[in-house]
């Protein structure tokens, strides 16, 4: 199939949510709109070329009978539900991760490809489950770089600013934000000035309170638009990732976009992600598949560096994104792989 030619791409399911699957989706769609492809949201539509299914749909029966008549499914993976088999995250929590990730296995063996977001969750799948015999790719997020950039910035000059974003901090990953009021701690031991934490995203009433009796000040954001986000990227001093074995969070490259050097611990796709120009990884000091204790010493100590070279490893930040995560050439890769040979 002629790649230029017009045509139309089935995205499932429409993301209007919080956090990075949504903002990707948008930069993603935008992407291929701007390439004369259009998008929409039904496998049923007439003239739909390929299926683009964000982790497992809804609709299967749809996504069946589309397949059935010739149009190709792909599947976009992230990683496995898997804090609930480690900590108790209440039964409820655990029926519904369980279920998502038989949702995700079923589509997993069902799609014509599979693209993985990193090839640490490409390995872990396969561990975990099985290695397919069927076209396979991985493909890093990517972001729109004018409308994620580092100008014009606005940080504070009396303090270090720390910031977290996540669409949501509860449901068993409760423990990042824990360990970021731990690094605000080891921080204000060593830093030259005074540390804050600014952090975005849904967090339940309980986990604030918990997390205000550990360290002090905290700004609790809530829920932001996407359209402010670069604002925050570019007033804060660090990015603190805080999710243990992401498979690819989206925001943490729209920080680096903005020249937010990160800091985080070595787990999972990270270090495929952020190189030594463009922040500091630290040791996580245990296992982190049982969920042992991190060293919060060793993190502590990889962010007070980061602060030191803070301006270069802002310049390296922006260069690797526009290096590597450009969602104008990551949306030709998903191309080409839903309409390509």
């Amino acid at each position: 199939m002629n790649l230029f030619q017009p045509c139309k791409i089935c995205i499932l399911p429409r993301k209007l949510g919080l956090g990075g699957p949504a903002s990707f989706q948008i930069g993603l769609v935008d992407a291929m709109q701007r390439r004369g492809i259009t998008v929409c949201h039904d496998p049923l539509e007439t003239g739909v070329a390929a299926i683009l299914v964000f982790g497992a749909a809804q609709n299967t029966g749809a996504l069946t009978l589309a397949q059935r008549a010739g149009v190709r499914v792909v599947q976009r993976l992230n990683g496995m539900n898997w804090i609930h088999r480690r900590r108790f995250t209440g039964v409820r929590h655990f029926v519904k991760a369980e279920y998502g990730n038989l949702k995700l296995r079923r589509l997993r063996k069902s799609a014509d490809r599979v693209i993985y977001q990193s090839a640490f969750s490409r390995s872990w799948w396969e561990r975990e489950n099985s290695v397919l015999d069927k076209p396979q790719f991985v493909i890093h997020n990517g972001v729109d770089l004018g409308y994620f950039s580092p100008h014009p910035a606005n940080l504070p000059h009396d303090r270090y600013r720390l910031l977290m974003v996540e669409g949501h901090h509860g449901g068993g990953y409760d423990q990042g934000l824990l360990t970021a009021a731990r690094l605000l701690e080891g921080l204000r031991c060593v830093a030259d000035r005074d540390c804050e934490l600014v952090v975005v995203g849904d967090v339940p009433t309980n986990l604030k309170q918990q997390i205000t009796s550990i360290t002090a000040p905290i700004s609790w954001l809530g829920v932001v638009e996407r359209a402010k986000i670069p604002e925050i990227d570019r007033s804060a001093h660090l990015l603190f990732s805080g999710d243990i074995n992401a498979s690819c969070p989206n925001s943490l490259i729209e920080a680096m976009a903005c020249g937010l050097p990160v800091v985080a611990y070595a787990t999972g796709a990270l270090p495929e992600l952020v190189s030594e120009e463009a922040g500091r990884l630290a040791a996580y000091g245990g296992d982190v598949w049982k969920l042992d204790p991190p060293d919060i010493s060793a993190l502590t100590d990889a962010a007070w560096q980061a602060l030191q070279g803070r301006d270069e490893l802002s310049r390296g930040a922006r260069l690797r994104v526009e290096a590597n995560f450009d969602i104008e050439k990551i949306a030709e890769k998903y191309i080409e792989v839903l309409l390509g040979d």
